[in-house]
C-alpha cells in the first residue's frame, strides 16, 4: 500500500467505525469547554467529568468564576490534580475574558494561547470543537497511533501535528482527531494491546512495531 493508500484506508475505517462522534468532554457552551479542557490535563475525561458539575454549578460562566476566592476553585477541583496551577489559570483567565472580551470566549487560536494556564493543545481543543474551526491538536493516544500507523517519527507532539495535518484533508480534521482519540481507547490502547483487534495497526501499522508487539506475545 502507497502511503496515500493506508491514509485514506485510515480515514475510511475511522467513519465505519465513528460515524457519529461524540465529544468527551461534558460541556455546554465555549467557556465551560475551555475550563474542562484545562481541567483535562493530566488527568482522565472520566474524572474532569465528575468534577466539572460540582465547579459549573458554582460558576459557569466567567462572572461569577471570578466571584469565587482560588482557593475556593481549588479545593473544588483538587481530584483531577495540579490543583494549584488549574485555580490559578481558571481564575485568571475568567478575568481576561471579562476584561478584554466582554466575556466571551474568543474563537482564536493566538488570542487563547495567551491566556493563562492555555497551551497550544488546549486552544486547539477550544477552536475546533467549539468553533468548528480546522484544528488537530494532538494527545497521547493521537501521538501513539501516529507512529504506530507509520505516520510520524513519533520524536514529538509538534511533530506529530505537523505530520497528521500534512497527510488528512483540512475539513477532515476536526473529526479525524477526535475519532483517532476513541479509537486509540478502544481497539488501540497502551497497555492491554490486542493487535488482532486493531483493524487499523494490522492493516497498515510501521512492521517494527508490529513484530515487537508479535515477539511480546510469542
Amino acid at each position: 500500500m502507497t502511503k496515500s493508500d493506508k491514509v485514506n484506508f485510515c480515514m475510511e475505517t475511522l467513519v465505519k467505525l465513528y460515524p457519529e462522534i461524540p465529544i468527551p468532554l461534558d460541556h455546554k457552551d465555549p467557556y465551560t469547554l475551555l475550563v474542562a479542557v484545562l481541567l483535562s490535563a493530566q488527568s482522565t475525561d472520566v474524572r474532569v467529568n465528575q468534577i466539572t458539575p460540582l465547579l459549573f454549578e458554582r460558576a459557569d460562566n466567567p462572572y461569577d468564576m471570578v466571584k469565587m476566592s482560588v482557593e475556593e476553585i481549588r479545593e473544588i477541583i483538587r481530584p483531577v490534580g495540579l490543583s494549584p496551577m488549574k485555580s490559578k489559570g481558571i481564575h485568571g483567565l475568567s478575568q481576561i475574558l471579562i476584561d478584554k472580551y466582554q466575556g466571551e470566549v474568543p474563537n482564536d487560536l493566538e488570542a487563547l494561547e495567551q491566556l493563562p494556564a492555555v497551551g497550544h493543545k488546549t486552544a486547539s481543543v477550544v477552536v475546533s470543537q467549539a468553533f468548528g474551526v480546522p484544528a488537530f491538536p494532538v494527545d497521547t493516544h493521537i501521538h501513539r497511533l501516529m507512529y504506530r500507523w507509520g505516520f510520524s517519527n513519533g520524536k514529538n507532539v509538534v511533530q506529530t501535528e505537523r505530520d497528521a495535518k500534512r497527510l488528512f484533508p483540512k475539513d477532515k480534521w476536526n473529526d479525524l482527531h477526535l475519532q483517532i482519540i476513541w479509537y486509540g481507547r478502544e481497539y488501540s490502547p497502551a497497555r492491554g494491546w490486542n493487535l488482532e483487534k486493531d483493524i487499523i495497526t494490522k492493516t497498515i501499522g510501521r512492521k517494527s512495531v508490529i513484530n515487537q508487539y508479535l515477539k511480546s506475545k510469542y
